[in-house]
């Protein structure tokens, strides 16, 4: 018997051939899919299935990747607005960073991957860096395990940058992170058949060390299928610090320390050189571009286009909620494309179907898992969403279903979302939570406690109204 038929829907397929069968079927059995094709010919194909959910009018789509965040700052949302990144980590990222606690980034894990699977996320990149006590790693991957969304969890660190900022009570000596390191890669790397990886993620380069980021790097080496992302010239600011660190900046500095190859994803890359794409492109690097956060901490416009030209892979990422207050998909597609168009000048500049392209089977590639997700075909993994247009307004009428998707959507309009063929949203609820609401308020209560003892003042009536 089939485990489920998803049945009379548009299925955007992300294939090769970039197929879009209308009236089309999926079917899906033991968490992979086993066929794609016309409704009438799987239903038939498949008389005894456990499960048949779709209908007309619904849009079934690839799950959308995420490849870069910290899940940490949702507990921080609102309290970063109107700053550059080097005042916004000085003034309120790093202090509250000082008094996270394990329950801490539970809840913070939670409200985020909740959120995130409401716009589409199936898959969720968390790079967090600041390690102030033990178990902050466990507190994240605990919530990920609970409500079953495909994971990369990066456990970051800084061994130093006092210079520039990062308070010593969220560095780490390099002895004490290898030893967390190893316990983390031992008990959750490819755990859950592979659903959950881990990768290194350290904060940045000019937070780390020449012997801190080749003993990452070493680690990362050790275990199969994992990765190294790191910040990459996200502001001048970056560039300058790392310079002064290191001796140089970006890729130079990633080649001087031997990081190079096709499981290094660079974050943000706003600043890059010619140089840098030249050798993004020559030594396989890939990219997530943060569009949202980009613009909310005014860092500038990534150069996209010429990376694509270069052939350098690129995803998307919503970084953290503190420089983008949000982790919406839907809402980060949009914003990708605007902004490369109004910037080049050019409406061509990005599509809206490599938008789409960069929130699946791109995203796929920079994870190294484009053969297993990223796109609606025979023997892949079942992570899927169904859109539901006639669930807003906004999103009627459809003519194009990528076009709609990307410029037209909303959260509302996200129905259903599996990982490995289990429905963890069905038509707008949670199956893998028992009581929503409680979620949120325990994560308003999270964020309630945090922002007191890290003396976060830009908050409720000490909130100051501004125009200039």
């Amino acid at each position: 018997m089939l485990d489920l038929l998803i049945r009379d829907v548009t299925v955007v397929t992300v294939d090769s051939s970039r197929n879009i069968l209308f009236h089309g079927a999926m079917a899906v059995d033991k968490g992979r899919i086993v066929d794609v094709g016309p409704t009438e010919v799987l239903e038939s194909k498949y008389p005894e299935r456990a499960k048949t959910i779709g209908g007309e009018g619904q849009i079934l789509f690839p799950g959308f990747i995420n490849t870069h965040n910290h899940l940490f700052q949702t507990l921080l949302k609102g309290l970063g607005d109107d700053m550059v990144l080097s005042e916004w980590l000085r003034t309120m990222t790093f202090p509250a960073a000082k008094y996270l606690t394990a329950e801490d980034c539970y809840w913070a894990s939670m409200l985020g991957c909740m959120e995130g699977i409401r716009s589409g996320i199936t898959t969720m990149l968390d790079y967090m860096y600041p390690h102030n006590c033990a178990g902050l790693s466990d507190g994240i991957l605990q919530a990920m395990e609970e409500l079953q969304i495909r994971a990369v969890f990066g456990r970051g660190c800084m061994d130093t940058g006092e210079q520039f900022g990062v308070p010593r009570e969220i560095m780490q000596d390099v002895d004490t992170i290898e030893k967390d390191l190893v316990h983390i890669y031992d008990r959750y790397h490819n755990a859950h058949d592979g659903r959950i990886k881990v990768w290194t993620a350290p904060a940045a380069l000019w937070s780390n060390s020449e012997k801190l980021l080749k003993m990452l790097w070493r680690v990362t080496q050790a275990y199969q299928s994992s990765g190294f992302t790191v910040h990459v010239s996200e502001t001048p600011f970056d560039r300058e610090a790392t310079t002064q660190l290191h001796g140089c900046a970006g890729t130079d500095c990633l080649k001087k320390l031997g990081i190079m190859g096709p499981n290094v994803l660079m974050v943000h890359c706003v600043w890059l050189t010619d140089h840098d794409i030249e050798m993004a492109a020559k030594y396989g690097l890939k990219v997530s571009y943060n569009t949202v956060s980009n613009m909310y901490l005014s860092s500038g416009v990534a150069p996209i286009p010429k990376l694509l030209k270069a052939g350098v892979p690129v995803s998307l990422g919503v970084d953290g909620a503190a420089s983008n207050n949000g982790q919406d998909m839907l809402e980060l597609m949009k914003s990708a494309s605007l902004l490369q168009k109004v910037h080049n000048l050019d409406p061509t500049a990005m599509t809206a179907e490599k938008a789409l392209e960069m929130a699946t089977i791109d995203g796929a590639r920079c994870l190294g898992l484009e053969d297993e997700i990223g796109s609606l075909e025979v023997g892949k993994r079942a992570d899927f969403v169904l859109f539901d247009p006639y669930r807003n307004p906004k999103a009627v009428p459809v003519h194009n279903p990528v076009s709609t998707l990307v410029y037209s959507s909303t959260m509302d309009n996200i129905r259903t979302v599996a990982v490995d063929g289990r429905l963890l949203m069905e038509d707008g609820v949670f199956t893998v939570v028992a009581d929503e609401r409680a979620v949120l308020r325990n994560a308003q209560q999270a964020a309630d406690n945090l922002a007191e003892r890290g003396g976060m003042t830009n908050r409720g009536a000490g909130h100051r109204w501004k125009t200039i």
